[in-house]
């Protein structure tokens, strides 16, 4: 029997950290799909149902927690990125939520957690 692959989706307004992301995700085995707004994030999730979505709380002046909603609805694990010091503010609405900075092992230690990924 194949393991099956695991996909993230990461969606953030920054292509730096789309691509320290990715990268980083793609060692570690993942199919990583991209996406810089809420609606590329949504035709993402329609089109392929990712394991768990890397999601940025501000999409430049776009609020992504309309997003965040409709991925825990369908039960989607979601880490939450935030460079907002209101940290706090943001833990009891996604499975993790990860400050930046942050250390791509950090990443993607919750990445494999939260899509279920054995070590």
């Amino acid at each position: 029997m194949t393991a099956k692959v695991p996909t993230a989706l990461v969606v953030d307004d920054d292509a730096a950290l789309r691509l320290l992301s990715r990268v980083n995700l793609e060692l570690e085995g993942f199919v990583v799909l991209e996406a810089s707004t809420v609606v590329e994030a949504d035709a993402s999730v329609a089109a392929v149902r990712p394991d768990v979505v890397l999601l940025d709380v501000h999409l430049g002046s776009e609020s992504s927690l309309g997003l965040l909603e409709r991925l825990c609805a369908l039960g989607i694990p979601v880490v939450l990125v935030t460079g907002s010091v209101e940290v706090d503010e943001y833990r009891n609405r996604a499975d993790a939520v990860l400050p930046k900075p942050f250390a791509p092992q950090a990443l993607v230690e919750l990445a494999r957690r939260l899509a279920k990924v054995d070590s």
